[in-house]
């Protein structure tokens, strides 16, 4: 790049964070800067020419009236996306280490913070550990959505060539699709799930987890998400699995979700109340990336 070039060349702070594995370039737009084009998301994600991550995240100017700031999300593929359990934490503790949401010295801190499907109230538990409230799961098919059934059922059953598919599925602000297994190690992944998000059933393409119940207290997890695909952990997808296998009574209301990038804590007192995610985040490093 010629001098001149450099000269014209926009440099974009970013941070980048994790929460349990699942990774984030974390873009402070608050300043009314333009949200990254679908081209620019795939650069940051790619991990071996650009930053590396899962999902970009857009800290911006709050919505509504309490709310300390907005966030939205983008995929590495440049995709949005209407949820992200393990992002809107990683947005919570940027937020307080910045001071828009208090000093970070205080235990139990709460504050709001709107997602791209709403307002989410944050509770700061300390040592970088993060509760939200992430609203009360969805069953109804049109909602999620699920095309082809008319009212939520305990599992649905898809076909796709010579191959049936049997899955419970919920909105968690953003589709997912919930396969119990025996072995999650041996969970067909990387096989099913693209089947899955590309089945006409589900139209907006779907989040698609692979659960183990190993005790009333404790679910392992893989999920394979849109745009993505594998990720070491999905807090979403967490919440999801766990409404799923809460409603259908495999587990109790506050249960431990084990992903491949570590453990999220799911709580859901009712059917008819919000469901809870706490879990940890972590601030990797900050950088410069200078694009034309």
């Amino acid at each position: 790049m010629t001098e001149a070039a450099r000269a014209d060349a926009t440099r974009m702070h970013f941070s980048k964070m994790h929460g349990a594995g699942n990774d984030f370039v974390v873009l402070d737009l608050r300043d009314g800067a333009t949200p990254p084009v679908p081209a620019l998301c795939r650069a940051l994600a790619d991990r071996h020419r650009g930053v590396g991550c899962d999902q970009i995240l857009t800290v911006e100017a709050p919505r509504s009236d309490g709310a300390v700031a907005s966030y939205r999300i983008w995929n590495a593929d440049g995709s949005s996306s209407q949820q992200c359990g393990n992002g809107a934490r990683c947005i919570a503790a940027w937020l307080v280490r910045d001071g828009a949401a208090g000093d970070g010295t205080a235990f139990d801190r709460s504050f709001l913070l709107d997602s791209p499907v709403g307002l989410h109230a944050v509770t700061a538990l300390g040592d970088g550990h993060y509760r939200i409230v992430m609203g009360t799961p969805v069953f109804a098919p049109a909602r999620i959505p699920l095309r082809g059934f008319v009212g939520a059922q305990d599992e649905y059953v898809l076909d796709h060539n010579d191959a049936v598919f049997t899955f419970g599925a919920v909105s968690m602000g953003n589709p997912h699709a919930v396969i119990e297994v025996d072995d999650i190690t041996a969970a067909p992944v990387e096989t099913v799930a693209p089947v899955l998000q590309s089945h006409a059933a589900f139209p907006e393409s779907v989040n698609v987890g692979f659960a183990q119940v190993e005790s009333r207290q404790r679910i392992r997890l893989r999920v394979y998400e849109r745009g993505v695909g594998e990720t070491q952990a999905c807090g979403s997808g967490a919440c999801a699995a766990a409404a799923v296998l809460i409603r259908r009574g495999r587990v109790d209301r506050d249960v431990s979700v084990m992903l491949p990038g570590g453990e999220l804590r799911i709580s859901w007192p009712a059917d008819d109340a919000p469901l809870a995610m706490a879990g940890p985040t972590a601030f990797v490093f900050e950088g410069e990336w200078t694009h034309e």
